[in-house]
């Protein structure tokens, strides 16, 4: 039984996601709208369309879907952007805007993570090392370790390099306060997982870049 997984190959689409890599894509695209970075927000939509909107879509349309997944400028950004339109005056698009990117819950629930290699590895050390039949006893497969969902955000805000704010919005429900698996059975087997969170959020994020399909 393995814990949440997370790595390359993920699925961000937003609609289906789980937390991690919808994270990790609600930030890039809040990183991109706060810099005026249009071009690549159409890039990326059009690789992953949102609720039917891709790269073809008009400016207005794509700032209304990405809000309704919480991405979006923040008050300050919309007075200064009318106040050029008003003074017919560009100065948006060379400079950052500011942005907000609000997230569901408290963010004080507790998740572990387990990087897809790290599964492949302790699969292939159990088919090696363990037989189920003779112990009679399944085995949890994670790292031992979790933290809570505004920790990771902030994580992830800092990889990507995002500097808007995060508003979590406490209307929302949380979910299970803890999914944090028993590892105790593997350790004594000999294993232990090897890529750091912060290290397979960077690998992760590279993949997403890179690939965006």
């Amino acid at each position: 039984m393995p814990t949440n997984l997370y790595g390359s190959g993920d699925n961000f689409n937003l609609e289906t996601s789980h937390v991690l890599p919808a994270l990790i894509r609600k930030m890039h695209l809040t990183q991109c709208l706060e810099n005026n970075d249009l071009d690549s927000i159409r890039k990326d939509i059009n690789k992953r369309p949102i609720r039917g909107i891709d790269g073809t879509a008009s400016n207005e349309d794509i700032v209304s879907v990405l809000n309704s997944f919480g991405i979006r400028y923040s008050k300050l950004a919309v007075g200064i952007m009318q106040s050029a339109n008003s003074q017919n005056d560009v100065p948006t698009a060379n400079r950052p805007l500011p942005t907000v990117l609000s997230l569901w819950g408290s963010g004080k629930p507790r998740r572990e993570f387990l990087y897809v290699d790290d599964l492949a590895d302790a699969v292939v050390f159990l088919m090696n090392n363990y037989n189920a039949k003779d112990i009679g006893e399944f085995i949890n497969i994670g790292t031992g370790n979790d933290l809570t969902i505004k920790e990771l955000a902030e994580m992830i805000k800092n990889i990507v390099g995002f500097k808007g704010s995060i508003d979590w919005d406490s209307s929302k429900p949380d979910g299970t306060p803890q999914k944090l698996l028993n590892i105790d059975r593997l350790h004594k087997l000999g294993w232990k997982a090897q890529i750091p969170l912060k290290g397979g959020i960077k690998k992760d994020y590279q993949w997403y870049k890179n690939r965006r399909i």
